[in-house]
Order: structure tokens, then sequence, then C-alpha cells
């Protein structure tokens, strides 16, 4: 890689495009009247999936970049849970039918932090009011440290058929130094329980560009992790925002890695990965072979939401809890992220919609050509076009930021085919910012994150 390239792009400030617009484009000019009339229009026998936001630890990482609350006491979360399915009843109520669930992902905080009844509670009200199929997916994010046995028995009890467990770093130096003590010992132990209780896929977290965090350490971590063999892995940069996170202020800034020290330490992660045979998936995923992740890249029909890479192609994903984003066909909408705003809102009978965005033509067609670049690498910009009913120079002439980019020969253009070359493809988001056409309004002040 040239150094130089490395200079002028690694170290930018670019979103993630987990959704397009970008959430910073949300506006509170769509609240829960709007929303009720999109969850009333879903009409037809396709699939929705569902998530839904756990908003508790018991301690704070201070890595942590979630809408998450520290509470020591079970009170918090138990009415929490109760203003929860009330909000699912007020959904499904609006929906002229019961929609069968493609899927189904449990998020935080640490969803795990319920006690096992109040999930299997949780999950017999979500089954009495949306249609769960054998084929439905349950995936739930786990933290290895409080998991306890009875949990564990919970989640095959209920189908989950996906775990998610974070590892972050087995290197006790930067453990400490992110508040998070967590051995291998802890994450084999839960990683086994799971897969004797029926979860079929493990997928484990790793970050680099933690402070006192190294290209030696972040291959030990990696080594360590496959020697456990979990299907997947999500490997992200540590984003030090102190001024929105202020917890991240208890983490030694001098301790953090420059760019050429986050970019090491993830090729070498990947390396690490690779040669142990997973293959890369998107910007920052990889799977074993088998899996459906790998066998969705293979094909071209890898998809990317608010949960990353996924093989999720539901139009509709409806968000539960505090601070949870959503989408239709109409566009997105984000929950109330104060607790205690999103309850009044629920008390009163109404939707917890806080803000969200009306998708418009033009949106449609950037969010396409956007989630085919950071999917597969590459984008038939011409047959992309022709489908929305424009010609691909609506996206190409007068685009500075792609001219830099075929100059700096990161990317070509051939035939309306525009393809990342190989050695460049961690500038995944850069490209995709060609194709943006909200960026440059926001002045180009998105959170840092690799």
């Amino acid at each position: 890689m040239k150094r130089s390239i490395l200079e002028r792009y690694g170290d930018a400030r670019l979103p993630r495009y987990t959704s397009y617009p970008t959430a910073p484009r949300f506006s509170p000019s769509i609240g829960g009247g709007t929303y009720g009339d999109w969850l009333s229009q879903i009409e037809g026998d396709d699939p929705i999936s569902l998530y839904v936001h756990i908003p508790f630890c018991r301690s704070m990482c201070w890595y942590c970049g979630c809408h998450t609350t520290i509470t020591l006491k079970d009170q918090p979360i138990l009415d929490y849970l109760d203003v929860l399915k009330r909000e699912i009843s007020l959904v499904a109520d609006a929906m002229p039918r019961k929609p069968e669930i493609a899927t189904i992902h449990f998020g935080g905080g640490t969803p795990t932090i319920m006690e096992p009844n109040e999930f299997l509670d949780l999950d017999f009200h979500l089954r009495s009011r949306f249609a769960f199929v054998e084929k439905t997916e349950l995936a739930v994010e786990i933290d290895p440290r409080t998991l306890t046995d009875k949990m564990i028995s919970a989640l095959g009890k209920a189908g989950v058929t996906r775990a998610s467990l974070g590892v972050q770093s087995f290197d006790p130096k930067v453990q400490k130094a992110i508040n998070r003590i967590q051995t291998p010992k802890q994450t084999r132990a839960a990683t086994e329980g799971l897969r004797a209780a029926g979860v079929g896929s493990i997928n484990f977290d790793l970050i680099y560009g933690l402070p006192h965090q190294t290209v030696a350490s972040a291959i030990e971590t990696a080594e360590t992790a496959i020697s456990m063999r979990p299907d997947r892995f999500a490997v992200f940069g540590y984003a030090h925002v102190p001024t929105f996170k202020k917890h991240q202020r208890l983490i030694d800034e001098a301790a953090l890695a420059d760019a050429a020290g986050r970019h090491a330490q993830a090729e070498a992660i990947a390396e690490t990965l690779l040669d142990a045979g997973y293959r890369q998936i998107g910007l920052d995923h990889f799977a074993l072979p088998g899996d459906s992740l790998s066998i969705a890249a293979k094909t071209g029909s890898l998809h990317r939401n608010f949960q990353g890479y996924t093989t999720d192609a539901c139009e509709t994903l409806i968000g539960f809890g505090a601070s949870a984003i959503g989408r239709s066909a109409h566009g997105y909408v984000q929950n109330e992220v104060a607790i205690g705003r999103y309850a009044q809102s629920v008390a009163t009978g109404q939707l917890a919609t806080a803000k969200g965005y009306r998708l418009t033509a033009d949106d449609r067609l950037r969010a396409e050509i956007i989630e085919r670049v950071m999917c597969d690498f590459s984008v038939d910009l011409a047959a992309i076009c022709q489908s929305h009913g424009v010609s691909a120079d609506t996206v190409v002439n007068g685009n500075p930021q792609l001219q830099r980019l075929l100059a700096d020969e990161i990317v070509t253009l051939e035939n309306g085919v525009l393809l990342l070359r190989g050695e460049e493809r961690f500038l995944v988001r850069a490209v995709a910012t060609c194709f943006d056409a909200y960026l440059a309004q926001a002045g180009r002040t998105h959170s840092k994150a690799a």
C-alpha cells in the first residue's frame, strides 16, 4: 500500500453506511403519526425483520459507543421491559396484518442482562403479536462475563440461532485500559455452552485501535479467538469521540495508535483470520466458507443494515426500544433515545418515534449504489441507474470525489462498472462517499470509525 494513499484517506471521518441517508439526516418532522401511517401501509406477504434494543449494562466499557445505561439493580430493567412489551403491541396494532418474521435481533446494551424467565416472556410476547416460522432467525448479543447457565438454557429454549459475543481484545493491558476484564476461559465456556444448547452460529466481535493495542497483541487475540472456532467475526475500529461519549474521556488518548498503526492492526487481524480459513466479507466481517454470510457474498446477495453485513433482504425492519431505528419502504424512523422520554410516549399510547427521514427517488438510487459498493467492492452504475430510470451521468458527472479516486487509481470505471482495487479495499467507505449527496452539506463531520 502506498503510504501517501493512507495519509490522504486513512484518517478521514466517514460514515459506516449502515443506512442511506445516514442518521444525521433524520428530522423531528417525522414523528409517531407519520410512522403509524407507514405501518398501516405495509401490505403483501413479504416477511419483515425486528430489532429489539435493551439499553442496560452492569458496567461501562470505556470504548463503548452504544446507547446504554449502567444499572446494578433489576427494577429499571423490569420497568423497561413492561414498556417495551406495550410498544410491541402498539406497533402490531398499527399494522394491517400479522407479518411473518424473517429475523429478529436482540441488541444493546446487554440483552442477556435480564433474567432467563424475563427473556422467555419477552419472546412469548413477540410470538403472540408476530408470525414466527421455522426458518425465523433469532440473534442475540451477549456479554460472556455475565452469561449464566440458566440464560444459556433459556436462549436454547427460545430457539436462538445465532449469538454474537463481545470479545474486543484478550490483552490484559488493553482490557484494563478499557475497563473490560474478560478471560479466554470465560469466552470459551460461553461459546461451548451456547453450542451445547443448540445455538448453531457464533459470532465474535473484535476491535482494533484500542489503547495500548499493538500489532502483536491484535494477532494474539485473533489466534486465541480462532481456537474457539466461531462461525463469524466482526472486526471494528475503535471510534474515539469523547465529545459525544463522555466516558471515553477515561481513555488515555496518548495510548491510541495513529492512522498507520490502526491500519497495521486491522491488516494483521485480517491476515490472521484469512490464514485460518475465514473469508473476508465486505469491509470488516469474516466468516467460514460454509456460513450463510460467505455464501451471500459469493452470490452477490449480501446486504447491509444497522447490524452491519447481513443476509437479511427484508425491506421492512421494525425497531423496538429506546433509540431503536427502523426502516420501511417509505423511510427511516428512530425512537426517543432517553429511556424516560421513550417510556412517557408509550405510556400515553403513542408510538415513540422521535425523528426519521422520508426517502426520495434519488435517495433510493444512491442507497442501492452505496450498498453494492460496501458489499461487493464494485457496482454496475449503468445498470442500477437504468433500473431507476436515469442515466449514469447523474451520479458520475460533476463528482470531484470520484475523479480524485480515479486519479489516485483507487478505483476504475469501465463501461459503467466501478471497481475498487483489491489492495485499496480498506478505503471502501471513501468510495461510497462519492455517491452521498448529503455528506458535503454536513461538512464531513461524521465520527471517525474504521
